[in-house]
């Protein structure tokens, strides 16, 4: 008896996470008839974290559904902007995600970061616990069940990773609002309350400060602000 087949079409958006020989039109896979549509589309590589309808003979199914031989299936990108529910849009970003991560908290946007490689399973882990998107360039990270929910970053370049996660996940912007390199929320300081923090310079050329309440870190407008100025107009022109 011949294996039952199904026939699968995955949308362009997608084709980088399937073997290039079906990265284009529809193509036959075999499947067993126990395994749910969301496990097979998985074992092609796509991360059901990128995975928005799944459709098949024209009626969308869920990642339950378990495929019957024939079916065709057409596995479709998360719709834009993506809805979080069940908590407010925060995200967890791994290791490889520094320059991400400072952008984001840049921008007033609840982010935390791992700094050191602590491992999947706790990544996934502290995204359960703490209800937070874990953004990630790994495959199988995003994968693992305990996950509570994640998105692939799809570029290499900060500018280009930044505009995608703004774009997706469309949260709310408060620059200058958070501290980059804890994630604390700023308030306004005294150059007094800081002054352990400045040198010479420092503190004859500038007199508004902020301070981040949880690592004490002080913040001014000092050589970099005008890049900094720069990525956040930008952000606030394209998805304010």
């Amino acid at each position: 008896m011949n294996a039952a087949q199904i026939h699968v079409e995955v949308a362009p958006g997608l084709a980088l996470f399937v073997p290039h020989a079906r990265r284009v039109g529809v193509h036959p896979l075999a499947v067993d008839g126990v395994s749910t549509l969301g496990h097979v589309i998985e074992s092609l590589g796509v991360p059901l974290t990128e995975v928005g309808a799944l459709v098949v003979d024209g009626r969308e199914v869920p990642v339950a559904h378990i495929p019957a031989d024939g079916e065709r299936v057409t596995v479709r990108p998360v719709t834009r902007p993506q809805r979080v529910p069940g908590a407010p849009l925060r995200f967890l970003l791994d290791v490889h995600l520094g320059t991400l991560a400072r952008r984001l908290r840049l921008l007033g946007v609840d982010t935390a970061y791992e700094s050191t490689d602590i491992g999947d399973p706790a990544l996934a882990a502290r995204s359960a616990a703490e209800k937070r998107v874990l953004l990630s360039r790994d495959r199988g990270l995003l994968r693992r069940r305990e996950l509570w929910a994640g998105g692939y970053v799809y570029s290499t370049g900060p500018d280009d990773q930044l505009r995608d996660v703004l774009d997706r996940f469309a949260p709310d912007l408060r620059p200058w609002t958070r501290c980059t390199a804890c994630n604390g929320l700023l308030k306004e300081a005294t150059k007094d309350e800081v002054a352990d923090q400045l040198k010479g310079g420092t503190q004859k050329s500038y007199d508004v400060f902020a301070q981040c309440a949880e690592c004490g870190r002080a913040y001014w407008k000092g050589a970099h602000h005008q890049q900094l100025e720069a990525i956040v107009a930008r952000a606030l022109a394209e998805f304010a």
